[in-house]
């Protein structure tokens, strides 16, 4: 009996009962037997010239293979008996069933395809539907996920207008009583001699005030604090004063727990351009931070030097010490060190993340330094200087003219009034006090007045009206016009400016900031 002739491999490829095709992982045809090509009515060029499997499928079919076979053959690399409609190539449809496996081809994978010929199509419908009913479901659910996401921005939109309407008249109910109050500490330290005995005191009062003041100031920019973008004042800043000024707040901590505290300050008056708050809250924060970690009895220096075109600022104390793979991160948010833990008054772990972030504002930097755990540490600041030229003045009074200014102050805080008055008198400046617009308005009528310094809440017109009505007034020569207010937010700002306002202050203003403006003008 002669030996039957078996077929060779690729014979069997291109004969065999069901349709055969290998792609790549994308569906992209790169072979095609010639039982597929028959059913179809395609050539092997037509598929291996960019077709791709899905190309093949009904729109349905699309979708199912990427929600169901593409996953499937990603995760177990492969898929059985699923059911499709083939689109032949004179857009008939021929009902099929697809196997797909996904085997290693080299370096890549390829899929391989057999394809037949189904009449059966209830269960691919059904399936169809199911898939169509949970993609209907999903699209609901998400809908109204995106409802409930615009309800919830929404409330939260109103929550934050209404906590910055809160914080804005917080911070104007609380600067009207500074007011006064920064009125006055002026007042005590023009008349009160250097060598007096409550000098010590009034001190105080005053740089807790200015603190308290720019706390104050810092409600109106919370936003831009959560953000990290806190506004500075800068000023030319003498870091001794700011260095003295930080010791003297913390004297009474020094002294309660024994610490001995060398301060090495240079003869030569060193100027950074800085905001003294802020940089009084660093050193204050570096020598909390060195009382904190140095046991009772134990060694604080600082020692300010000027190096390279930089002033530094160099704490070092006789402390736990920090050990060599935390130098970098102490300076990180909450951070803190294992034997700080065991302290009651360990802290939150904040305080040299903030001297970082305040120092770097100032374009300068902070290093940590330490020879180890109980060797204590040193932090290094930074600043680069400005021109010593720009502190040569301060404190300097402007030349005065010959004839005294005439200032109309203008505010419903009989207090306020009176110590603004009190400080301006003491200066030369001849006064006069209005508590109303109608008030104000008359005077202007009757006198002449060279500045104007008004407060924006009074009891029958606002500020910026009454600013519009001196605007509106026929007068030989229009006063200066100032708004000193507790409303101190940009819009505030715009909004006196455009009622005819030339400078806005907010409250508690100093009272150096007042005289710069006045001391621009001529007396007539």
């Amino acid at each position: 009996m002669p030996a039957l002739a078996l077929p060779s491999p690729e014979d069997m490829f291109d004969e065999a009962a069901c349709g055969l095709m290998t792609t790549d992982t994308g569906g992209r045809i790169l072979r095609a037997n010639r039982t597929i090509l028959a059913w179809l009515g395609y050539t092997e060029a037509d598929m291996t010239a960019g077709m791709r499997l899905q190309d093949l499928l009904s729109v349905g079919g699309r979708v199912f293979h990427q929600t169901h076979c593409a996953p499937l053959l990603q995760l177990q690399g492969s898929v059985s008996e699923v059911q499709v409609d083939l689109v032949r190539k004179d857009r008939s449809r021929a009902p099929a069933l697809l196997n797909i496996a996904r085997r290693r081809a080299g370096v890549g994978f390829v899929d391989q395809v057999a394809i037949f010929i189904a009449n059966d199509r209830r269960a691919y419908e059904r399936e169809l539907l199911r898939a169509r009913a949970a993609a209907e479901a999903a699209l609901a659910a998400q809908s109204g996920a995106e409802a409930r996401l615009r309800e919830a921005n929404q409330q939260l939109s109103l929550a934050d207008r209404r906590k910055d309407e809160f914080l804005a008249t917080l911070a104007h109910e609380l600067r009207n009583p500074l007011a006064p109050m920064r009125s006055g500490a002026d007042l005590l330290k023009m008349t009160m001699s250097g060598n007096a005995p409550h000098q010590r005191i009034v001190d105080m009062f005053d740089r807790q005030l200015r603190q308290m003041s720019h706390l104050v100031d810092d409600l109106m920019e919370v936003a831009r604090i959560s953000q990290g973008k806190l506004v500075l004042r800068l000023e030319p800043v003498c870091l001794r004063e700011i260095v003295q000024a930080a010791v003297a707040d913390l004297q009474t901590q020094i002294g309660a727990a024994g610490h001995a505290l060398t301060l090495a300050l240079p003869a030569t008056p060193l100027t950074v351009r800085g905001d003294p708050t802020r940089l009084t809250q660093m050193l204050v924060n570096l020598l909390t931070n060195a009382c904190k970690y140095t046991p009772p009895g134990g060694r604080i220096a600082l020692e300010l030097r000027e190096d390279d075109g930089a002033a530094v600022i160099a704490i070092s104390d006789s402390g736990i010490g920090i050990p060599s793979e935390a130098l970098e991160s102490v300076f990180e948010m909450f951070s803190q060190l294992e034997p700080a833990l065991k302290r009651a008054h360990g802290g939150l772990g904040i305080g040299l993340a903030l001297v970082k972030g305040l120092v770097e504002l100032h374009q300068g930097s902070v290093r940590a330094a330490s020879a180890g755990p109980g060797q204590g540490s040193t932090f290094t600041v930074r600043l680069p200087l400005a021109h010593q030229a720009a502190s040569a003045a301060h404190g300097e009074q402007a030349p005065r003219t010959a004839t005294p200014l005439r200032v109309l102050v203008v505010d419903d805080n009989r207090d306020a009034a009176e110590m603004l008055t009190a400080v301006l008198d003491l200066n030369g400046y001849r006064t006069a006090v209005a508590h109303c617009g109608e008030q104000a308005t008359g005077y202007l009528r009757a006198h002449r007045a060279q500045a104007c310094i008004l407060d924006i809440g009074l009891p029958d017109i606002d500020g910026y009206e009454l600013a519009r009505r001196i605007r509106a007034m026929p007068l030989e020569k229009q006063p200066v016009l100032i708004a000193l207010t507790g409303w101190g937010q940009p819009s505030d700002v715009d909004a006196a400016i455009a009622a005819g306002f030339d400078h806005h202050l907010s409250k508690p203003v100093e009272f150096a900031a007042v005289q710069r403006l006045l001391d621009g003008l001529e007396a007539a």
